[in-house]
């Protein structure tokens, strides 16, 4: 029988210096394939002083806690090999908990805050934003702040481009800046405007053609450009409009002012189709408007016309209890389908989804269905 002997590292830096990191299989593949491949993968940890770390890898953010063992794990060094010696392994440290990843949504609410002030509206097509210009009292992050900056929010970069996209942030001039809903507006419109005047296919849209025609209204290509990748894909010289995304862009411009007073559903659904023209007016649906409504009457009509509020769940909180309480507030029950819209920004996947119902409300049936009231009283 081989004997080991058993030795304690003479070295006193290696106790604590060892973390023992547990992959999920999704991380784990990335792993492996890079290791078979003999590629780079990029793995990040990010966090400040009073944030919970997270794991980023290019396109996902995961959570890093730590859990207890219920065993204690010896850290050693490979056994030794030469001839004529007995094997011999050091103990270098002792580990008593493991770091779980857990997959979680990239911490990209604070752009709200940073980017506050700095929105680039009609009439800023000129303007570059140089430190001069900007108030003294603003904070250096506001005054000045870039994608690199942004990449170091708690994010991967495929959800930080993404991120970007779907909170309408252009890069002007080497600095992020949320555009006007009113101008962007503006921009579809025109867009619009030109395919039908010019009889343009929305799936193979000339871009400098298109670049052109804007710049007669004063809007720079470089938002034009951005613009279009936002609402479609740029093949070479042409755009393919994703017709849905522009369509609820364009009704969210005609729904944001109802939002203390509601909107005949039939009129809203009259103006929405005027905007897209003919082209487009049998895709209009208020699907596509999901978690940015909420379904109401007018008042002092009889009999009830259904009406519509303004309601994103943009305006919400990111905390879970705080949600679930601005939700209950505005209404004491909800419909699964109609909750679930509100719900998606702050749950990774359904099962997560699903996690919260049971944690902040309860269902309960009648005549017309399942609703979920809240567990706790507000």
């Amino acid at each position: 029988m081989s004997e080991i002997e058993v030795i304690f590292s003479p070295s006193t830096e290696d106790s604590g210096t060892f973390k023992l990191l547990e992959l999920p299989p999704d991380l784990l593949k990335l792993v492996e394939a890079a290791v078979e491949g003999n590629s780079s993968l990029a793995l990040s940890v990010k966090g400040g002083l009073e944030e919970d770390a997270v794991l980023c890898t290019d396109e996902k953010t995961y959570t890093m806690r730590s859990v207890v063992l219920s065993n204690s794990v010896l850290v050693v060094t490979p056994p030794q090999t030469e001839e004529g010696q007995v094997d011999r392994i050091a103990i270098r440290d002792q580990l008593h908990d493991v770091i779980e990843l857990v997959p979680s949504l990239p911490k990209l609410h604070k752009l709200k805050g940073i980017l506050r002030g700095a929105e680039y509206d009609e009439g800023h097509e000129d303007e570059e934003m140089d430190d001069e210009d900007i108030p003294a009292e603003s904070s250096p992050m506001r005054r000045k702040f870039t994608y690199a900056d942004a990449l170091q929010l708690q994010a991967s970069e495929g959800e930080l481009r993404r991120g970007l996209r779907d909170m309408r942030i252009l890069n002007v001039g080497g600095r992020l800046r949320p555009i006007s809903p009113s101008f962007l507006n503006t921009i579809l419109e025109l867009i619009l405007n030109h395919l039908v005047s010019e009889s343009v296919p929305h799936n193979a849209v000339p871009v400098d053609q298109l670049c052109l025609a804007l710049e007669e209204h004063e809007i720079r290509r470089t938002v034009t450009l951005q613009v279009l990748a936002w609402f479609g894909v740029i093949r070479g010289p042409s755009w393919e409009m994703n017709v849905d995304e522009v369509l609820k862009q364009v009704a969210l411009g005609i729904l944001r002012p109802h939002k203390d007073e509601p909107v005949s559903e039939d009129e809203f659904l009259a103006q929405w189709k005027r905007a897209v023209s003919d082209t487009f007016e049998a895709q209009v649906s208020l699907t596509l408007l999901e978690g940015n409504y909420l379904s109401t009457t007018l008042p002092n009509r009889f009999p009830a016309l259904p009406a519509l509020l303004y309601f994103p769940s943009s305006s919400l909180p990111i905390d879970p209890a705080a949600r679930f309480t601005d939700l209950f507030l505005t209404r004491s029950r909800w419909k699964a389908q109609d909750i679930a819209p509100y719900l998606a920004d702050i749950a990774v996947d359904s099962k997560e989804r699903d996690k919260l119902l049971l944690k902040y409300a309860r269902a309960m049936t009648d005549a017309e269905g399942v609703w979920y009231i809240t567990r706790n009283k507000i």
